[in-house]
């Protein structure tokens, strides 16, 4: 399939849910990529074929608490390379970092255990969407904490009305999607 081709089939895969969580949102939701064997696969070989590249290759991939989770480690072991979770504050056993960021109405914190990537790792972080881009940012300044560098973020979906891609890019971090959705 070509680009265009795999992009508008993923779309057609996304279910819209209006007026959830709250009224007036059209929630994208992605769990029916999910649940079709050949859908979840072109899915993730949209993203492996792009990272299998000498060049695009990251050394591990960090998914972002919960839906990240499912995409990193699949494209991470096909990559043949380490998945970590950036997981939601308390989640996590060992040592960690956090970083708090603001939601529409009050904050949330992540966090990464210090032993998760090790300085000058090529890190792609991935989730399933970018909405106002705070999640992806945290993950962002997380890695780098670390010494690792954040070669791209990665999601299936933006909303870039929301304004979180135009953020992420002015703070330097290239970012992959492979379906836009206008509104919210």
């Amino acid at each position: 399939m070509q680009n265009h081709t795999v992009n508008a089939y993923l779309r057609s895969h996304i279910r819209t849910v209006p007026d959830w969580p709250a009224p007036g949102v059209q929630f994208r939701d992605i769990t029916p990529l999910l649940q079709d064997a050949k859908v979840f696969r072109v899915l993730i070989d949209a993203f492996v074929h792009r990272y299998m590249d000498p060049h695009m290759r990251p050394d591990i991939v960090a998914g972002l608490d919960a839906r990240g989770f499912i995409l990193g480690a699949v494209v991470a072991y096909e990559l043949n390379v380490g998945f970590v979770p950036i997981r939601k504050k308390g989640k996590l056993p060992f040592t960690t970092v956090e970083e708090t960021y603001e939601l529409e109405y009050g904050s949330a914190t992540v966090e990464l255990h210090t032993d998760a990537v090790k300085a000058g790792h090529k890190v792609l972080l991935i989730d399933d969407l970018i909405a106002t881009g705070g999640t992806m940012m945290a993950g962002k300044k997380l890695l780098e904490k670390l010494g690792a560098t954040v070669m791209e973020g990665a999601a299936i979906v933006d909303l870039p009305e929301l304004g979180g891609s135009a953020k992420l890019r002015s703070a330097g971090l290239p970012l992959f999607t492979l379906v836009d959705f206008a509104g919210h």
